[in-house]
């Protein structure tokens, strides 16, 4: 029976893509790369350079294990390393991502001097009443009126939006734009759900919430939208 071998060598036309065992030992597959690589990529003048992207499999690797294989790659002259993905994360990572993608629900108030802070997206289901806050990692949805503050995409995540069923903030923030209390009339009660997002200028813009669906067509998990 033929070994499967260590290291696949797959050209694309953006370059390499080399699939890497990841059932055997550490060494093993570095001395198989660096034969196959050593074999096959010579070192020779005027060829060009060759771009090399490295998958892993189910192989988790440390930093230096990552430096290592990229060191290997680089020893040959004309490739150059582009990225080298895995499909294992570490549990903390793990957690992390699950926890910046959950969407918390609070269903009531949230009154004056109330702070209300989650790593990722947030459902509201009543009023943010004036000197209620509300900080976000992620989206901050509102089914009620915002009349407090509400700062989404709070760790720096200028794609984040704010959605309400009516927008009548004391101040609106995402990321690190600002924009301070609009001229509403707030006895308008027909009027219709609104979204906040970050426009290509920078500025913040309050706009019917059917823009999203074209401006962040990657926000799937608010369902009472159109």
């Amino acid at each position: 029976m033929n070994k499967k071998p260590n290291v696949m060598i797959k050209g694309t036309k953006e370059g390499l893509t080399l699939h890497l065992n990841d059932q055997c030992s550490f060494q093993e597959l570095k001395k198989e790369l660096d034969d196959k690589l050593s074999a096959q990529y010579r070192e020779t003048e005027g060829t060009p350079l060759l771009t090399v992207n490295i998958q892993t499999g189910n192989r988790y690797l440390e930093e230096d294990q990552v430096e290592e294989l990229k060191d290997i790659v680089r020893q040959k002259r004309n490739l150059v390393v582009n990225e080298v993905w895995s499909n294992v994360i570490t549990k903390n990572d793990a957690e992390k991502l699950i926890d910046e993608r959950n969407i918390e629900t609070l269903t009531g108030v949230i009154r004056s001097g109330q702070v209300i802070e989650v790593s990722g997206d947030i459902l509201v289901v009543g009023d943010v009443n004036p000197g209620g806050k509300i900080l976000a990692g992620g989206n901050i949805y509102i089914l009620g009126s915002l009349k407090g503050i509400a700062h989404a995409g709070c760790n720096g995540n200028d794609e984040s939006v704010i959605v309400a069923s009516k927008m009548v903030p004391s101040q609106l923030r995402i990321a690190d734009s600002l924009n301070r209390a609009p001229d509403r009339v707030e006895e308008e009660d027909d009027r219709e759900m609104e979204c906040a997002y970050v426009d290509e200028s920078g500025q913040i813009v309050v706009d019917r919430l059917q823009v999203l669906k074209h401006l962040r067509p990657n926000i799937t998990s608010f369902k009472g939208g159109s």
